[in-house]
């Protein structure tokens, strides 16, 4: 009678156990997941400065494609290896493994695959019968002639500069002047050679609400226009893996608190700038049916993450090249 009672007990408990144990990950299931992850040029494997916005500093990378170098450890810590181990994912392509633009380009392409698959596209939107074959050879063809024109382009603006000008907090530091920044952004915020100005915190500020937006409509060309091959090639993974265990991410009313910026400076022909973002959303993970399975429909939750964007120097977009999450007390 006992071992009667306990079969269907212990059926209950593994079943329930099954379905918890994928949706444990779920916790932090925005873009970026609550990780920290993308490159910073030749400061990705050092601490940015403190802002108001992130008094406690910045927690390390988890993830890259920037080879450790013997940069500064965080918090005055030189050579500090244990905060996670990098996953550097070289690609073979000399100049292009290093570039902003063009790491992570292979990557993105083959993350972008995988979510096809696991969405029930298939590699490319679908390959069906011999006619789609050919052109999905006829793509990767172009892909790679696309990667290797790009090679050839920004192979002459590497330099052999480690870094750039540092963009001070002090207010009161020498530099160009700013103007007005938007609500949420204090003005006069550091002093540089590189000027942030109004429309770069703009567009800081909806770049963020952008790709919350692209994140959740799952919309991966949108998020290949917003951030570097190498971070969409994360948002790819982070989506496939969240398909492939029947969830789905959904993020709401987002509304962005404040920011300030922590470093802005020039290298190898690139600008970057690291802002510190505090902002809140509705956070939710959902199974195939549309049942809540982690978070809250109701109840928004804050965030605080610094984000680096990224641009060629001679003009262009911003594009997001890294999130970092932000220290608590």
């Amino acid at each position: 009678m006992k071992k009667r009672f306990l079969t269907p007990v212990l059926t209950a408990f593994l079943t329930l156990s099954m379905l918890g144990g994928p949706l444990a990950q779920h916790a932090d299931a925005r873009p970026g997941q609550g990780s920290s992850m993308g490159s910073r040029g030749s400061r990705t494997w050092s601490a940015p400065p403190t802002t108001n916005t992130t008094p406690y500093g910045a927690a390390p990378m988890d993830r890259s494609i920037t080879p450790r170098g013997p940069a500064p450890g965080y918090n005055g810590y030189p050579g500090q290896n244990n905060y996670g181990a990098p996953l550097n994912r070289g690609m073979g392509m000399g100049t292009a493994a290093r570039h902003p633009f063009l790491t992570g380009f292979a990557g993105g392409m083959l993350g972008a695959g995988l979510f096809g698959l696991l969405s029930g596209h298939g590699f490319m939107g679908g390959v069906h019968g011999l006619f789609s074959f050919i052109g999905l050879l006829i793509q990767i063809g172009l892909i790679v002639m696309v990667v290797m024109w790009l090679v050839r382009r920004f192979s002459g603006n590497k330099s052999s500069g480690s870094g750039g000008s540092a963009f001070t907090l002090n207010s009161g530091a020498a530099g160009p002047a700013q103007t007005t920044t938007p609500a949420g952004f204090p003005a006069g915020t550091g002093g540089s050679t590189l000027a942030i100005t109004s429309t770069d915190y703009q567009a800081f500020q909806q770049t963020l609400l952008d790709i919350q937006t692209a994140w959740n409509q799952q919309n991966i060309p949108a998020l290949q226009q917003m951030a570097t091959p190498e971070m969409v090639s994360y948002f790819n993974q982070q989506l496939a893996t969240l398909a492939s265990q029947g969830a789905r991410n959904v993020v709401s009313d987002v509304h962005f608190i404040q920011g300030d910026l922590a470093e802005a400076w020039q290298e190898a022909g690139m600008d970057y700038a690291t802002v510190a973002m505090r902002y809140s959303l509705i956070d939710l993970t959902t199974n195939a049916t549309g049942q809540v399975i982690e978070g809250s429909s109701t109840e928004p939750v804050t965030i605080t993450e610094l984000w680096t964007f990224t641009r060629p120097s001679r003009g262009g977009r911003w594009l997001l090249s890294a999130i970092q999450q932000g220290r608590g007390a």
